[in-house]
């Protein structure tokens, strides 16, 4: 028997709950299609674990450095309970899933299907042994681990950023091979709770589209904690070892050498979970990289199906996916009345890196703004310059702003400091609004704060 739906949302990620949300409250029945757990990568394995990690590794540094600060701790190392650190980061998933789960089912028009959907056409699916068809169909099924093909892996064994979350017994030497977001991140949490790190880093540079400056700043601040990074590193191989895991590479400098670990952490990137759903069958076309393809609306070459987050290429947060509800939504729901359509294109880019301090980035690179072609001005200021920053007794990193010299708008921005990922939001807002950078310049920030600079960069801005 075929189940006739309004809309199915295949995947239970950040864009598919609120979406299930406006289509409801819009009088339409939706089915929730998830074959895992309710609320994706960021909510199980990504943002909300992770973030959790920071914060009690956070505390264990702080804890390490009170006598810089003046404080007088009793004898004795600082070490870290990892039992009773998964139980907290197990808590905060669990009790998010719940609230998510009890909202859902309280939704009138929602019905959560669980199971692996299969599509059959461009308006049927099927659920294990349940037919669904809708003439709206919205793909949201994010993305998993990348797994590089490197010779003897299948033989050793290795851990993924989901993975390496079942652990309760901290590793002795952690080699993570990636040096971006998801490497970084979890080379300082375990650097913090104790255990020995290694970085291997294909690239000349960590975070490779930062500017190099910036790049260096952030691998400093790593390296002064004992986080060992090899850049310009390939990994020729990886097996099995007495000790946990051997791994090979080569670097410009070194050549080949054999890196002895007792886990191995692969942070290799990303794909799409794309590849067993059999979009074939309604004909959606998918790039060299499995990624769905969709226009400046995010709807795909097949009328009626849509495809949203990590599965669309078109972003790789949380909050890009976010915003994929927010664009189909308002042009669904909205629009029609308004007149107003939201697109991709619109969308300013920004992240953060949530080593400690953090990272905060919206928009281009220095490099990207020269590469564009465009005469810009250019201004930074390192931390050791920022009040605030001194006051913490956290002053590595810089503050760094790009505008462009005829328009006199701002192309992007970096904080790399203390609460870099929120002072950024000032200039996110201020690139959103389309306004000039004297708007900002002219602002009366609080004091003492980050952010307070940001006027003062400003007014530092010279040609580059």
């Amino acid at each position: 028997m075929q189940e006739s739906y309004d809309a199915i949302i295949i995947g239970a990620g950040q864009a598919g709950p609120p979406l299930v949300g406006r289509l409801t409250a819009a009088g339409m029945t939706v089915a929730l299609v998830e074959r895992n757990q309710l609320g994706g990568t960021c909510l199980n394995t990504g943002c909300t674990p992770t973030k959790t990690l920071v914060a009690s590794a956070h505390v264990a540094h702080l804890a390490r450095s009170a006598a810089d600060y003046g404080i007088v701790l009793p004898p004795g190392p600082i070490t870290a309970d990892m039992p009773l650190v998964k139980a907290r980061v197990e808590k905060i998933i669990h009790d998010g899933r719940d609230r998510l789960t009890n909202w859902l089912t309280s939704l009138p028009g929602c019905t959560l299907v669980t199971g692996h959907a299969q599509v059959i056409s461009a308006n049927t699916i099927s659920v294990e042994n349940r037919r669904l068809s809708a003439p709206r169909i919205f793909i949201n099924v994010g993305g998993r681990a990348n797994i590089p093909p490197i010779p003897g892996l299948d033989r050793a064994r290795y851990l993924t950023n989901a993975t390496i979350l079942h652990r309760e017994v901290e590793p002795e030497h952690l080699i993570i091979l990636g040096g971006s977001y998801v490497g970084l991140e979890y080379a300082q949490i375990h650097r913090r709770f104790g255990a020995r790190v290694t970085v291997v880093e294909r690239g000349p540079h960590l975070v490779g589209h930062e500017d190099e400056h910036i790049s260096e700043e952030i691998r400093g601040i790593l390296a002064a904690e004992g986080i060992d990074i090899h850049t310009s590193a390939e990994c020729l191989n990886a097996e099995p070892h007495a000790d946990g895991v051997a791994v090979t590479v080569k670097t410009n400098t070194a050549g080949t050498q054999t890196l002895t670990g007792s886990h191995f952490l692969l942070a290799t990137g990303r794909k799409p979970n794309t590849d067993d759903l059999n979009l074939a069958a309604a004909g959606v076309a998918l790039d060299e990289r499995g990624h769905v393809v969709v226009d400046d609306f995010l709807s795909t070459n097949v009328t009626g199906i849509w495809a949203l987050g990590d599965c669309n290429g078109r972003g790789a947060f949380t909050h890009t996916s976010y915003n994929d509800y927010e664009i189909v939504a308002n042009n669904l729901l909205d629009a029609p009345k308004t007149g107003r359509y939201r697109r991709v294109s619109e969308r300013i880019r920004g992240y953060a890196l949530y080593i400690d301090p953090p990272l905060g980035r919206v928009g281009l690179s220095e490099r990207e703004a020269r590469a564009a072609g465009r005469p810009i001005l250019v201004a930074q200021r390192p931390m050791t310059r920022v009040g605030r920053a001194v006051e913490k007794g956290e002053t590595q990193g810089l503050m760094k702003i790009v505008v462009d010299a005829e328009t006199r708008k701002i192309l992007g921005a970096a904080i790399l400091g203390p609460g870099g990922d929120e002072a950024i939001h000032g200039i996110l807002d201020i690139m959103n609004a389309g306004v000039t950078y004297d708007v900002l310049q002219w602002a009366v920030p609080i004091h003492p704060t980050v952010s307070e600079l940001i006027p003062t960069l400003l007014g530092e801005l010279k040609p580059a």
